[in-house]
């Protein structure tokens, strides 16, 4: 009696065995399907067009063959997960609604809808791609989304829209066109890995996000790659911004942060600091930019050591008369334009560099005074300081200057992608996007 009753007690204690069920498409069938099935089930799509919109509410798996699409009609969100561990897998999600304020998307996972998984599926003519809206500790990897591409940037959605989704990974997405690739949104504790985002305004967009990580992503040919706007104590770190047009880093009022391993090159402003403070900037490579860092608004306390500066037509803009030291701990950074010696072979150039002198303030505060920049008079004051260090005005001094720079291998097909930009800001030096820079929806 002892032993059947411990039997019993095992069984009971067991879940149930997850049924799987095929689902052909037609009019209300996947909706059928969905409230049909119980907690676990997977639902096995085959090709073939599934009307919607889709709600779900239990956990499940719906997983698609090349060619399942599940079509929103134009009608709010394609599918609104309102449960918890839901995994929708190879399908093709479009066609959902227009309105921005109301945030159609392909998927949208309401605040309270956990652990859920958006895998491998290809979004195409949504708002939004993906909205995760309050979920915690979600997974949206491996999905290729396709933006709209209305002429006002502005007027389109994000690739993936996040609001309060602690926990969130967001890994090795392809993200085109609409407005952020991943627009980020007081939250916390999230990881944005190995993305690739193309023909966007900004590739990712930090508002008030703070305890997370940026890595491994690749910015090519947007406005703007990696905005860091009043978010704290985050990890920049192993992204390529790739001829961005504006900035490659932008941070904005964000502190306590770093930012280390980056490349940027080909943008106006490699990075702008503004209002940023006690950040450490360390072994990034800015690259092939008008300027290489421009900081104002206070910028303080930030630590800048290991980095490359390399062919910026300015390296620095700083205009403020207080010295600042870009070394830590007998470590600065490596200046493609500062002709020194280094006669003791430790990888150190043997004198202090020195980015900016009296007459680039004057350029900087006196744009007009730009008529002047080859008479001998501007020629004299500038070999003078050159001549005579302690004569420059205050700004950005490097008294340990690195002898070498730190290599950078861009992939063949990452490059090829970055080549195909071309010339485009040349052609179109100004966009909608310009006057919109903290958007919070």
């Amino acid at each position: 009696m002892r032993l059947l009753l411990s039997i019993i007690i095992v069984l009971l204690a067991l879940p149930a065995l997850a049924e799987q069920v095929r689902v052909a498409p037609g009019e209300g069938a996947l909706q059928t399907a969905i409230a049909g099935a119980s907690s676990g089930d997977v639902l096995l799509l085959s090709a073939g067009i599934y009307p919607g919109p889709f709600v779900i509410d239990h956990s499940m798996t719906i997983l698609g063959v090349p060619g399942a699409i599940l079509d929103g009609q134009g009608v709010g969100s394609v599918v609104t997960l309102t449960g918890d561990d839901i995994t929708l897998k190879g399908l093709e999600i479009t066609h959902s609604g227009r309105r921005n304020q109301d945030i159609d998307s392909g998927v949208k996972i309401v605040k309270g809808a956990d652990r859920n998984v958006i895998e491998a599926n290809h979004f195409t003519n949504n708002m939004h791609g993906i909205d995760v809206h309050g979920c915690v500790d979600c997974m949206v990897r491996d999905n290729v989304i396709e933006g709209l591409q209305a002429a006002r940037m502005n007027e389109r959605g994000n690739g993936i829209y996040v609001w309060h989704a602690p926990g969130l990974i967001a890994e090795r997405n392809d993200i085109r066109y609409g407005r952020d690739g991943i627009f980020s949104n007081a939250s916390s504790d999230d990881i944005y890995r190995d993305n690739i985002f193309r023909d966007l305004r900004f590739a990712v967009h930090y508002m008030y996000t703070k305890d997370s990580e940026v890595s491994g992503n690749i910015s090519i040919g947007n406005h703007l790659g990696f905005a860091i706007m009043s978010s704290d104590r985050v990890k920049i770190v192993n992204n390529l911004s790739l001829r961005d047009r504006d900035h490659g880093l932008m941070i904005n009022a964000s502190n306590r942060s770093d930012f280390s391993g980056n490349l940027v090159r080909g943008a106006a402003k490699c990075t702008f600091l503004y209002n940023a403070n006690n950040n450490l900037f360390v072994g990034n490579r800015f690259e092939g930019c008008d300027i290489g860092i421009h900081f104002t608004a206070g910028s303080e306390g930030n630590a800048v050591t290991g980095n490359s500066f390399v062919g910026n037509r300015n390296q620095v803009k700083y205009v403020g008369t207080r010295h600042i030291e870009w070394s830590f701990e007998g470590r600065g950074n490596y200046w493609s334009d500062h002709v020194a010696f280094d006669l003791n072979g430790d990888g150190f150039a043997d004198s202090p560099f020195h980015p900016n002198d009296l007459m680039d303030s004057i350029l900087w505060s006196q744009p007009s005074a730009s008529l002047l920049i080859g008479s001998p008079a501007v020629q004299l004051i500038r070999w003078s300081q050159s001549s005579f260090p302690a004569t420059l005005p205050g700004g950005v001094v490097d008294s340990h200057p690195l002898m070498a720079a730190t290599p950078f291998t861009v992939p063949e097909n990452i490059a090829a992608m970055e080549a195909l930009v071309g010339d485009r800001w040349l052609k179109d030096p100004s966009h909608d996007a310009d006057t919109d820079t903290s958007m919070s929806n």
